[in-house]
C-alpha cells in the first residue's frame, strides 16, 4: 500500500499539492489585530484550549482555535479564532507559556508562532519555512531555545532557534532520513513526530515511512543535530508517536500500521532506545490507525486513541513503567480520535477527532485510571489537536 495515498484516505487531511497551491493563502508578514481570547478573570488563571485544524480541507476551520473549559464538568466554551495561520494541523507551548507554535502542514511547510497575551489578546509573530514538505509535529527544547518540526511528505526534520520574543528565527538545521530504506508498501520517508527526552540531552524522531526511531543529539549552541542511535522496529509497523513515561526511562510507542503498542526501554547515558515486543491494542483485528499515547502524571495509567475504532485504550502501567497491562477500551465519542492530551492537573482527558469534528471529554479516575464521559461534544471543525494550559494570571497595576 502506497502510504502518501493512504494517508489521504485515511486521515483525509492532506489536500494534493495543486489542491493547496489553488486554496486561498493568507499574509504570513501583514500584522493582525489583536483578537481577545477568553480569560477565567482578573485574579484566577485561566483553564484553556488551543484547538488545531485543516484550514484548507473541506469543512475545516479558519485557524487555531481557543476556547475556556470548566476544571470540574469538563464544559467548554468556545472564543475567537487566531486567524492567519495554515492548516495548523499541531500545536505546542513555549515553556514560558506565552506562545504557541504551529505546523503549517502542507506542501511548502512552515512553522508559526502566536504570542499569547496573559491580558487576553495575541499576535502573529511570523512563519519560517521548515525546508520540507507536510510538517506534521513540533516541539519545543525545554530551554525554550529552540523549536523542532517533523517534516511527514519529505521525512526529515528541522531546527529553528527560538527568538527572545519568541519568534522563530533562520532554519539552524534539515536532517533528512535518507536509511534504512522504506518499509513495507512505503515510498519514502515520513518523519511524524520530534520530541526531546526527559532528560533533556537527547532528541527523538519517528518516522513511519522506515519503520525507524532515530535519536540526535542538539548542539545548543549552534542549533545542529548529530545522530547517536537508532531503533528498528518491526518492518510495517508504521512507528508514529513516542510519548515517555514520567520516570524518563521507558516511552511507549504507538504504531499506526500494524495496530499495536510497544514499550520502549531508554539508555539517558546514551539515548538509546530498544523496543520491546508488539502490544494489543484491545481493538481487535485489522488495523484501526493508533494514533497517540497519554500517560498521566503520577506514571500509574496510559491511554491511546485508537482512531479506526474510535475508542481510548486504558493500560496499567507497571514494573516503574517497564510494561503495559490493557485494561479495557472506551469508546471516545466521536470519529477518528486524531489526538489526545491531559488536562495540567490530570484530572480531565480530551480528544480531538478529525471526522466529527468535535471535542470529547473524559473525567479521569485518580485511583483507577477509569474514564467517564463528561458533558457533551464540544463542535470544532474538522478537530485535529486539543492542546489544555493554564493562562498565567494577568499583571493589574
Amino acid at each position: 500500500m502506497n502510504h502518501a495515498t493512504s494517508r489521504r484516505t485515511v486521515l483525509g487531511a492532506l489536500l494534493a499539492g495543486a489542491a493547496l497551491s489553488a486554496a486561498p493563502t493568507r499574509s504570513r508578514t501583514a500584522p493582525h489585530a489583536p483578537e481577545p481570547v477568553p480569560a477565567a478573570g482578573p485574579r484566577q488563571p485561566a483553564d484553556l484550549l488551543l484547538l488545531g485544524t485543516y484550514t484548507s480541507a473541506r469543512g475545516g476551520g479558519t485557524g487555531i482555535g481557543t476556547a475556556a473549559y470548566d476544571a470540574t464538568t469538563g464544559a467548554i466554551s468556545a472564543g475567537p479564532v487566531i486567524t492567519g495561520v495554515d492548516n495548523p494541523s499541531y500545536l505546542a507551548l513555549h515553556p514560558s507559556g506565552g506562545t504557541v507554535y504551529a505546523v503549517d502542514e502542507q506542501e511548502n511547510g512552515g512553522v508559526t508562532a502566536v504570542a499569547l497575551s496573559p491580558d487576553g489578546g495575541h499576535r502573529v509573530l511570523g512563519t519560517r519555512s521548515t525546508g520540507g514538505a507536510g510538517p506534521t509535529h513540533l516541539s519545543v527544547h525545554p530551554t525554550g531555545r529552540w523549536l523542532l518540526t517533523a517534516n511527514y511528505t519529505s521525512g526529515s526534520v528541522a531546527v529553528h532557534p527560538i527568538g527572545d520574543d519568541g519568534s522563530p528565527g533562520e532554519r539552524t538545521d534539515l536532517v533528512s532520513h535518507t536509511a534504512p530504506p522504506p518499509g513495507p508498501g512505503q515510498s519514502g520517508p515520513h518523519a511524524h513526530q520530534i520530541v526531546t527526552a526527559p532528560d533533556g540531552e537527547h532528541i527523538l524522531a519517528t518516522d513511519l515511512g522506515n519503520d525507524t526511531v532515530y535519536t540526535y543529539r542538539l548542539d545548543q549552541e549552534r542549533g545542529r543535530l548529530t545522530e547517536v542511535s537508532r531503533a528498528s522496529l518491526r518492518p510495517g509497523s508504521g512507528p508514529r508517536h513516542l510519548t515517555f513515561h514520567p520516570g524518563g526511562r521507558f516511552a511507549y510507542l504507538a504504531c499506526e500500521l500494524d495496530n499495536t503498542a510497544v514499550v520502549c526501554g531508554y539508555d539517558p547515558a546514551t539515548g538509546a532506545l530498544s523496543p520491546g515486543a508488539p502490544l494489543s491494542t484491545g481493538t481487535g483485528g485489522g488495523t484501526s490507525y493508533p494514533a497517540q499515547f497519554a500517560v498521566t502524571g503520577d506514571g500509574r495509567y496510559a491511554y491511546l486513541a485508537n482512531r479506526g475504532h474510535n475508542s481510548l485504550t486504558r493500560y496499567a502501567v507497571e514494573g516503574d513503567g517497564a510494561a503495559l497491562r490493557l485494561l479495557d477500551t472506551v469508546p471516545v465519542g466521536g470519529d477518528f480520535p486524531r489526538q489526545v492530551a491531559l488536562s495540567p492537573d490530570g484530572k480531565l482527558l480530551f480528544a480531538a477527532n478529525q471526522r466529527s469534528s468535535t471535542v470529547t471529554v473524559f473525567r479521569v479516575d485518580a485511583g483507577d485510571g477509569g474514564l467517564t464521559r463528561a458533558g457533551d461534544a464540544f463542535p470544532f471543525p474538522t478537530a485535529v489537536c486539543v492542546l489544555p494550559y493554564r493562562a498565567p494570571v494577568p499583571s493589574h497595576h
